[in-house]
């Protein structure tokens, strides 16, 4: 279905959109310009000043620990951190409504050719280097989803040449009922425990990604990742492996990224460190291949200088190096983060449990970390990974109850030569709205010492 043509579907109908956050705004204008009658719901009483906006453009609002009670809507769009499952969207559908999402819909429509990047780790980076590779070769590029803004609110500006590339987290594809035109898993561990019922529901959430492809499409597959290699052999679609520990159709070969066996990128080049960025290039070239030429990714391996958040320096002060890597929101993501450093990080950890274990954590904390603060509901669950890994060189351990405190105890037993790093290997929603404010919020504090 084309924009026009949804435009004389949705028209009259009644439409409910559940969560009032970034990805449901710019839909509920959509739906109104296309004279849709909406209500709004969230389980908020307070949703600051879009209540009045709302208000003022004739939504109707639910507000409140009743907000899904009663409704009669004949389509609902939930955001992401809302289960599409839950018993009153059963007794909806029961009814005839449809239940669905801002992101399947914009698939419905967008005109384009679409690359989505999913993961447990590396997906944002990813995601990243494709839309600027892309944009280097000389593609109009939207990027978008769960990097950046949502694109629903830019259908109309989409046109058929350009190419759009969207991050999609597990609550994103978990009932999708499209997939994109290029399609990566960059890997896939546990994650998001305390959201999904178990890790089975996880990976099938996942795999949504490449469910709905078809031939001619293309499935970009880590096969140093076991679950996502199975998941490869699933496929309809082109497959396109990508290896550091092995043959691949991208491979790395002393030090030297390789596509089917021929040489396309010196790793050396690359801007932003460690060997997961260089996992994040190659799925990256794998994704695009036959878009963009070696002189654009190599342009932009010696230009990019990474993503915020991610090990992203802040300042230098007193011969300490200060780095935010507010984004590292699993125990995976802070061990990459910490493989950077050598052995002399001021970590802060910490964050909301995701239901996740955190045992490997414990052995990297050892090897590079001198003093460790944590701050958090998960900072019993870091602390005993430290404790029971087995390593001798156990940290300096500090607990701290604000960022303001944690940032005064790295401060403190930083000397020239360290980095204090914020790596939480936890989400932020126990203090936080999301990981940019919390990251916000300590290279802030880092910038008034």
């Amino acid at each position: 279905m084309n924009f026009e043509e949804y435009k004389k579907y949705i028209k009259g109908k009644k439409v409910g959109v559940i969560g009032l956050g970034r990805s449901n705004m710019p839909l509920i204008s959509l739906l109104l310009s296309c004279g849709a009658a909406v209500t709004a719901c969230d389980k908020r009483e307070d949703i600051g000043g879009n209540f009045e906006n709302l208000k003022a453009e004739g939504v109707t609002l639910k507000l409140g620990e009743n907000y899904l009670e009663g409704l009669n809507s004949e389509i609902v769009f939930h955001s992401p951190g809302v289960r599409p499952d839950l018993p009153q969207f059963e007794v909806l559908r029961k009814n005839g409504a449809k239940i669905t999402s801002e992101m399947d819909l914009f698939f419905e429509l967008c005109p384009c050719e679409i690359f989505g990047v999913t993961g447990s780790d590396g997906k944002t980076t990813t995601t990243t280097l494709i839309y600027k590779m892309l944009q280097k070769a000389g593609y109009t590029c939207h990027l978008g989803g769960n990097i950046g803004r949502p694109l629903i609110g830019d259908i109309e500006k989409i046109k058929p040449e350009d190419k759009v590339i969207v991050e999609l987290s597990s609550f994103q594809l978990f009932d999708m009922t499209h997939s994109p035109k290029t399609a990566v898993i960059t890997n896939i561990t546990p994650n998001h425990l305390d959201w999904h019922k178990d890790y089975d529901e996880y990976i099938s959430s996942k795999k949504n990604i490449m469910r709905f492809q078809k031939p001619g499409d293309r499935f970009i597959v880590n096969l140093d990742n076991d679950i996502t290699r199975r998941i490869g052999d699933e496929t309809s679609a082109e497959k396109l492996g990508f290896s550091i520990d092995g043959a691949a159709d991208i491979s790395l070969k002393n030090g030297i990224i390789c596509v089917k066996g021929e040489k396309f990128l010196d790793s050396a080049l690359i801007k932003i460190v460690g060997k997961h960025n260089v996992y994040n290039y190659m799925t990256a070239i794998a994704a695009t291949l036959g878009y963009v030429s070696r002189d654009d990714v190599k342009y932009v391996a010696e230009n990019f200088g990474g993503v915020e958040h991610r090990i992203e320096l802040i300042r230098t002060l007193d011969g300490v190096k200060y780095y935010n890597s507010s984004i590292d929101s699993s125990p995976n993501r802070t061990k990459n983060t910490l493989s950077v450093f050598g052995k002399n990080v001021v970590l802060i950890a910490g964050g909301k449990d995701k239901g996740i274990p955190y045992d490997e954590v414990g052995a990297p904390i050892c090897e590079h970390v001198k003093t460790l603060i944590l701050i958090g509901k998960t900072s019993d669950k870091i602390e005993e990974a430290v404790k029971n890994c087995g390593e001798k060189n156990i940290p300096r351990i500090f607990r701290a109850d604000t960022y303001e405190n944690a940032v005064k105890l790295a401060r403190e037993n930083a000397e020239s030569g360290d980095v204090v790093v914020l790596s939480p290997a936890s989400t932020s929603f126990d203090m936080f709205n999301n990981f940019e404010e919390r990251g916000n919020l300590f290279k802030k504090l880092v910038s008034e010492l």
